[in-house]
């Protein structure tokens, strides 16, 4: 059974990084292949994992789309969901180890209900051919709240070294509680953090009930790779970030 592990977090505090950087550690730990899901509507995810041309590829929400406005145009004795999913299947990208589906911007107005139903089935059918499953997912958790992902074994909170992030954090993480989400255990991680934290930082955090899981430190290798095109898988293992991602992810991965 595949492990499914949801990144979601405010803008701008590195939740896409973090996400690219889990993928690198699994992955060169053997836990491959990965199953990537950009479920952010910015879909950065490709750029960070080195799979930029993926953006050129059909994504999940156009097939949704050209499905919903297609759906009497079925070629005959072609069942609609085999239809769908051979649309679907175009909107994964296939590399050595990492597997990339981009989910696309959301729908516009009419009822998607049986299109996400058959979204969900392809979903969890296909995550079941990965050990790991990673979604970058939006801060408002739209498509997990719309249960087209599969059980949530782990939701990662990524903050930043700021009282927004932390905020952001805390509201990801009572939206997961309202919506009864099945998670196995939520995760907080401080990216960009100092060596240690300030008085008021560490009041926020009690004051939101919150508890870092792990922290990640500034590395400025990390914003080079990002300025120069480079993917952050590519970074090196004296990294500090992928030194502090390494120890981090076995502590996810772990039972």
């Amino acid at each position: 059974m595949s492990k499914v592990i949801a990144v979601a977090g405010k803008g701008g505090t590195g939740k896409t990084t973090i996400a690219g950087l889990l993928i690198r550690q699994l992955v060169n730990s053997g836990r491959r292949p990965v199953l990537a899901v950009d479920a952010d509507a910015d879909s950065n995810l490709p750029e960070v994992l080195g799979l930029s041309s993926a953006t050129s590829i059909a994504t999940i929400g156009a097939a949704r789309e050209d499905f919903f406005t297609n759906r009497d145009n079925v070629p005959a004795g072609m069942p609609k969901q085999a239809w769908m999913e051979m649309q679907l299947a175009q909107a994964l990208v296939e590399s050595k180890d990492v597997d990339l589906m981009i989910m696309g911007r959301p729908e516009g107005a009419g009822c998607y209900c049986y299109i996400n139903n058959m979204l969900r089935k392809y979903l969890e059918t296909l995550g079941g051919n990965y050990p790991y499953v990673v979604i970058d997912n939006e801060a408002g958790l739209e498509h997990i709240s719309r249960r087209t992902a599969q059980e949530i074994s782990r939701l990662v909170i990524v903050s930043d070294y700021s009282l927004n992030g932390l905020r952001a954090a805390r509201r990801v993480r009572d939206l997961a509680c309202e919506m009864k989400l099945a998670i196995g255990r939520v995760v907080l991680l401080i990216n960009k953090a100092p060596e240690s934290f300030s008085e008021h930082f560490n009041a926020a955090l009690a004051d939101a009930d919150l508890m870092p899981d792990g922290c990640i430190p500034l590395d400025p290798l990390v914003a080079d790779f990002d300025i120069e095109g480079k993917p952050c898988t590519a970074l090196p293992d004296d990294s500090t970030a992928v030194r502090a991602m390494q120890q981090i992810t076995e502590g996810i991965v772990a039972n």
